[in-house]
């Protein structure tokens, strides 16, 4: 089977298929053989590794895993793919291929049926659109994950991985950090890619925290307070949060809060770490 990493081969089955880019997937097919061994290396695919990889394009990535993985679960949504992968993955035992919206999949039934409910490792070359979506109801869903490799915009690696008072630091990075831990493994020019986009790319690999880093008793409300602090980012902390719309606390209670967790009322949320939000959360929780 013609290794796919390499342009030319992509061109031919793409030219065979009278394949056409639909922009509302955001579709950039990878070219380049080094970036496809050093997704491989960062997601540290064994030959025990259930791998679900989400958006397989034309197979070009799949077919790496499938080389290294026991077992590839490929979720594509394009229907026009289906009949390009059922060619470029025949050669592979281990490929279970399906087409369907991986937003709508029941992915614990797939993890309880392919990997006996263990742990699977994600790789994905994502649509930039649909990025965080994604990545956050991975997360959210509790599925049992090891950890999540992806292909996304060098500058949502950058908010993932940033730290506290940075200018990337922000809700995406507290809503990635609780969860696992972030590695950006390589950045990646606009030229591995068919169609190239208009932006430089970077695979991100998040390892799952064995368990959460912070205890905090109302989850939902931790990431109330860590939406409405950055959704308003020049305005201190007690105006952020006195303004969000889905948060009922008055301006004596955000200060007297802040107090109780040592931070000074002028503190905008910024310069909170994943802690220190928990700390406030508790305490708010308590005035309820």
């Amino acid at each position: 089977m013609a290794d796919l990493g390499h342009p030319q081969n992509t061109i031919a089955i793409l030219q065979k298929y009278h394949f056409v880019f639909q922009k509302k997937y955001g579709q950039n097919f990878l070219i380049d053989t080094h970036v496809l061994d050093k997704i491989i290396r960062a997601a540290s695919i064994t030959d025990s590794d259930c791998v679900l990889e989400i958006g397989p394009g034309i197979g070009t990535m799949t077919q790496y895993l499938a080389e290294h993985a026991r077992q590839v679960i490929a979720v594509e949504i394009d229907k026009h793919l289906i009949p390009i992968l059922e060619e470029t993955l025949s050669a592979y035992s281990n490929i279970t291929l399906l087409n369907a919206d991986i937003l709508k999949l029941d992915i614990q039934n797939l993890i309880d049926t392919y990997n006996k409910g263990q742990p699977i490792k994600v790789v994905a070359n994502l649509p930039y659109y649909i990025t965080t979506p994604i990545i956050m109801g991975l997360f959210e869903s509790h599925v049992p994950l090891d950890s999540i490799t992806v292909m996304v915009q060098k500058e949502v690696a950058d908010r993932m991985q940033a730290k506290p008072g940075s200018k990337d630091y922000g809700a995406l990075s507290l809503a990635v950090q609780y969860y696992a831990q972030p590695y950006i493994a390589a950045n990646v020019p606009p030229n591995c890619f068919m169609p190239r986009p208009n932006v430089g790319s970077a695979v991100i690999r998040l390892t799952r925290h064995p368990s959460l880093p912070v205890a905090v008793q109302d989850e939902k409300l931790l990431f109330q307070l860590i939406r409405a602090s950055f959704n308003q980012r020049r305005k201190t902390l007690v105006n952020g949060l006195y303004n969000a719309p889905d948060l009922s606390f008055s301006k004596e209670e955000i200060t007297n809060a802040l107090s109780k967790a040592g931070l000074s009322s002028t503190i905008r949320g910024e310069a909170l770490n994943l802690e220190q939000f928990a700390l406030l959360a508790d305490i708010l929780k308590h005035n309820d």
